[in-house]
């Protein structure tokens, strides 16, 4: 599939007239995906606590986890939901070991720190993948730690880590796994059949591509049902969010209306391009379309083939001291394009994304806008110091 039915032919502009968004979310959404937005239903509307259930059911099924896994949604953005997912699954007794190469991996030690919960943080750099062997090290060396929190995909850079080796490891030692899938749940597929893994959280507004507001985890009920009494928080208590919806499938506090029935919709979207499998391959053309001609152009991707993710791609900034990134950047905004900047240690970089409803045409459309905008501030080398 080269591109969604309701993407814009090629234009500098979505159907809409606002910019194509290649960024980590929130992320450009079909015509269809806004439509569903015009209504409004009560939160005890029969209408909306159908979509509840026909929602968390078909998140479910995502991870081919029916009989053993629940889905409980929450309020706000993904990051309400990693902290809701901490503060629920790790009582106050527990350690948490934190395996760390980005900015997210951090945002949950900080998580920690604010939620008093005793975290170790296993560290690597932000251009390498999780090492199982650390893992598996430290795990051996430390009976006390009770958890481990790993990123799936690490949006910092786009970085792909080994999801099964960590489950794997961490079901060997007997501890309880953590998944923040944030940017890869729905194109990067996680069967709860093969790994194992007590919660993994997500949101609405990344590669299922519906709108910002709506953070869901989907919890093996075994250990869902050992947590009553941990969280710190009423408003961020999965137990409590997950029992009250049993019980009448409605949600404890006033629910985002128009973000679910938004989500409604685009997860027909989803199933309709062929699931995971489906999103999946549209991404990684995306990804693949990008890199190659960023390449044509000079600028050289941070992470290497076999560690990148199709969801995000990291390049770094050209050596050229007439690259300056807010210019690059206004630049392809007013050709119809808005990218991301960078958010590494160890690189001078920005970034450019692979999902949300566009595919191969509009990729092309942005690398040309690249092409021009070099063209423009006068760079004719894209290489970058580090080269």
């Amino acid at each position: 599939m080269d591109r969604p039915a309701d993407a814009g032919k090629g234009a500098a502009a979505t159907p809409t007239g606002e910019p194509w968004l290649l960024t980590p979310g929130p992320l450009t959404t079909s015509p269809s995906v806004k439509t569903a937005m015009q209504h409004d239903f009560g939160s005890r509307d029969h209408h909306l606590i159908d979509i509840n259930a026909r929602m968390r059911k078909r998140l479910v099924d995502i991870i081919h986890g029916g009989g053993s896994y629940v889905c409980v949604p929450l309020q706000g953005s993904g990051t309400f939901v990693v902290e809701a997912m901490i503060g629920t699954f790790v009582p106050q007794s527990g350690r948490i070991l934190i395996l760390v190469n980005g900015a997210y991996g951090q945002r949950i030690a900080r998580i920690c720190d604010y939620l008093d919960r005793d975290k170790i943080v296993l560290e690597r750099p932000e251009n390498m993948a999780i090492d199982p062997a650390e893992l598996d090290a430290a795990l051996a060396g430390d009976p006390a730690i009770t958890h481990v929190a790993v990123i799936h995909c690490e949006t910092t850079t786009g970085i792909l880590n080994p999801i099964e080796q960590v489950a794997q490891i961490t079901a060997a030692h007997g501890r309880s796994l953590l998944i923040d899938a944030m940017s890869a749940f729905g194109a990067i597929e996680i069967d709860a059949r093969r790994i194992k893994f007590d919660a993994i959280v997500a949101s609405s507004n990344k590669c299922l591509e519906a709108t910002p507001g709506l953070g869901f985890c989907l919890a093996r009920t075994e250990a869902l049902e050992k947590t009553k009494g941990n969280s710190h928080s009423l408003a961020l208590d999965l137990y409590d969010q997950w029992r009250a919806m049993e019980g009448n499938g409605q949600w404890r506090f006033t629910p985002p209306v128009h973000t679910i029935l938004s989500f409604d919709q685009a997860l027909r979207e989803f199933e309709a391009e062929g699931g995971v499998t489906g999103r999946g391959k549209r991404y990684s053309e995306n990804c693949r379309t990008l890199t190659d001609g960023m390449k044509k152009l000079g600028f050289q991707p941070l992470l290497p083939a076999e560690l990148q993710a199709p969801i995000i791609v990291t390049f770094q900034t050209p050596s050229d001291p007439r690259f300056e990134f807010q210019a690059f950047y206004d630049s392809l905004r007013k050709k119809g394009y808005i990218i991301y900047p960078g958010k590494l240690t160890v690189a001078d970089t920005f970034r450019i994304g692979c999902i949300g409803a566009l595919g191969k045409e509009q990729i092309e459309g942005a690398l040309a806008a690249v092409a021009e905008a070099l063209d423009e501030l006068g760079i004719a080398d894209c290489t970058p110091a580090a080269a």
